[in-house]
């Protein structure tokens, strides 16, 4: 099979009514497979599927272990050149698949793609998970071209470009599969949250690139899981964060990001307090605590990855440029700041 788009179900029957036969109208070009992969569901998932899709396959996982090592035990189960690892709350477009296909087939240095991604219920504006593709500051802050924190920019056209990016969302990413197994896949420790971003930074470490295309476009509802204010949320936030860097930072920057990151944090966990009360604040020492009882498993992890400086790490500080100089848009950074591809 060249391409199987996997969907990873977590009590999701309301999003596979929603979204499953979209997605399986806009996936029949002779050469994709659409198989869900439920995590150990406890609500009418797998029924209704087999009821009403026998010919999807279903593969179950024993345990819900989370995204990371939920999609890891399935894809071993998957042989397909592309893997497409797919949110249930999606809606795809007729041709979403042969422009990446086309793109990767032409570009092997290609590891992984990521299509244009709206807003489900608001369909001219970006939405929070990747926009029209993901980077990071130089203290592991995640932001897209699209999309500031919580500001979101109509799409007019201004990112209709092939654009190698520092991150691809796992709302919606294409990879492949011989890179994926390469890398051990998602980091299974995360649980869920940053996990595609240190994965993508694995494969930048690699000398793979990443990149944003327009040719395909998709519709995130968002929040399918988890609602965007969730204690647990920022606390897998934080904690995986903290984590990516400690794994992935060159042994230079490395201690003066993480004792950075511990003061902005504490900010953060201040204004947490201020605007969301105790359980927010508790979630970020939770969040601190755990990631240093982490720490010999990343220094482990360190040692395998061998970490060197990537391309595409923007090298001022976004926290400051969007809550103190007034930043919205991506646009308004200057191109000179993001660290370069080595010759």
């Amino acid at each position: 099979m060249k391409v199987a788009v996997v969907i990873l179900n977590w009590n999701g029957e309301y999003y596979l009514k929603k979204f499953l036969g979209n997605v399986l109208d806009n996936s029949q070009n002779g050469y994709t497979e659409v198989i869900v992969a439920d995590n150990a569901s406890t609500d009418n998932s797998v029924e209704w599927l087999k009821e009403n899709h026998p010919d999807v396959r279903i593969i179950q996982n024993r345990l819900n272990e989370g995204f990371a090592r939920g999609y890891n035990e399935v894809l071993k189960q998957v042989e397909a050149e592309y893997y497409v690892l797919l949110n249930s709350d999606v809606e795809v477009t007729p041709d979403w698949i042969e422009p990446v296909v086309q793109l990767m087939d032409n570009n092997p240095d290609v590891s992984a793609v990521q299509p244009k991604i709206l807003a489900y219920h608001d369909r001219e504006s970006f939405e929070y998970a990747g926009a029209a593709g993901g980077f990071i500051d130089k203290y592991g802050y995640p932001f897209c071209r699209g999309r500031f924190f919580q500001h979101m920019e109509k799409d007019t056209g201004q990112y209709d470009d092939n654009c190698e990016v520092f991150w691809a969302t796992g709302a919606c990413m294409f990879v492949r599969s011989k890179v994926y197994h390469e890398l051990g896949g998602l980091d299974g420790d995360f649980f869920a949250h940053m996990e595609e971003i240190d994965f993508c930074w694995r494969m930048k470490q690699k000398g793979y690139r990443i990149i944003f295309t327009p040719e395909s476009k998709v519709f995130h509802v968002g929040g399918g899981t988890l609602p965007k204010s969730s204690s647990f949320k920022t606390y897998l936030n934080i904690r995986n964060n903290n984590a990516m860097l400690y794994k992935n930072l060159p042994r230079k920057q490395l201690s003066k990001v993480i004792f950075m990151r511990l003061l902005l944090d504490g900010i953060a966990g201040i204004k947490f307090f201020i605007d969301g009360g105790m359980k927010e604040l508790l979630a970020v020492i939770k969040a601190h605590l755990h990631f240093y009882k982490m720490i010999p498993r990343l220094k482990q992890k360190r040692r395998q990855i061998n970490p060197d400086e990537v391309s595409y790490v923007y090298r001022k500080n976004i926290v400051a440029d969007h809550y103190l100089r007034g930043k919205k848009t991506f646009s308004e950074l200057n191109p000179k700041k993001f660290r370069q591809p080595t010759k």
